[in-house]
């Protein structure tokens, strides 16, 4: 799919964008992020809790870590095991309008809490975006890197995750040669994070991220109108990638996602 393909469903893909952010599952919702420790670790409302509900009983159970698996045993029922977020979808316990599920790091395991009926409180307010830009729709060359780069990338919560990167897209920008390298490459799409000089002005501070098809031919296109915000720009219980130092490009990108007026940062 070209850039001009890609430009006919922008509205689509922002009102998913809303319906995303809006619904039960949505960033916003989200109340805790609690990093577990190997053995038992105990859930509730209590304060002796490891993980910290903010309602519910003093005691609701405990996850247990051994080895590379994770067992949920609450205080009144059989334990099961719980899936974390490694390979999918991970295991949700839901207690009245609260759940949590597991999340790996690295190897390190964390909680998120979410409250699922945090719109009725605050509902979202929507997202701003630029005027949609089909300049900043560009085919980039999609080349090569040999051998491929071993980067360090930092996240949110300050953690590294080793990346392998074997190829860079590389395009231009009023004459200015640039590049992106990406953080992931899957049989469907592309995963890039980014900054450039619009970032903490217009744009969430941190950085944005992008999607993009994969490569036909050694081009790839990057539709910036498409480009987003991380999770951490609506909650501070997530741990986004930050962009490498590579991928801060010198112009800004008026395109896409805006800040957002609750932004953290």
């Amino acid at each position: 799919m070209n850039c001009k393909e890609m430009q006919g469903d922008l509205k689509q893909w922002q009102a998913q964008r809303h319906a995303e952010l809006s619904g039960p599952d949505s960033w916003l919702g989200l109340v805790g992020l609690f990093w577990l420790e190997p053995g038992s670790n105990r859930v509730g409302n209590g304060g002796d809790c490891v993980v910290c509900l903010p309602a519910g009983p003093l005691h609701l159970g405990d996850l247990r870590w051994a080895g590379e698996r994770i067992f949920w045993q609450p205080a009144a029922g059989e334990a099961r095991e719980l899936q974390t977020d490694r390979l999918g979808r991970p295991s949700v316990v839901d207690c009245g309008n609260l759940s949590f599920f597991i999340v790996d790091r690295e190897g390190r395991l964390a909680v998120r809490v979410r409250d699922r009926d945090w719109a009725t409180g605050k509902p979202f307010a929507g997202l701003g975006y630029f005027d949609d830009d089909p300049a900043w729709c560009i085919v980039a060359d999609w080349q090569e890197i040999s051998p491929p780069l071993q980067m360090e990338v930092p996240n949110a919560s300050g953690d590294l995750k080793s990346v392998e990167v074997a190829h860079q897209a590389v395009f231009s920008v009023a004459g200015q040669a640039v590049t992106l390298l990406p953080m992931a490459v899957g049989e469907h799409e592309v995963f890039f994070v980014f900054r450039d000089r619009s970032s903490g002005r217009e744009t969430y501070g941190a950085g944005r991220f992008l999607k993009a098809n994969p490569p036909v031919d050694g081009k790839i296109s990057l539709d910036f109108n498409r480009a987003y915000n991380p999770p951490c720009a609506f909650t501070p219980f997530a741990t986004c990638p930050l962009p490498p130092p590579e991928n801060w490009l010198p112009f800004a990108v008026p395109a896409g996602e805006m800040k957002p007026a609750s932004t953290l940062a």
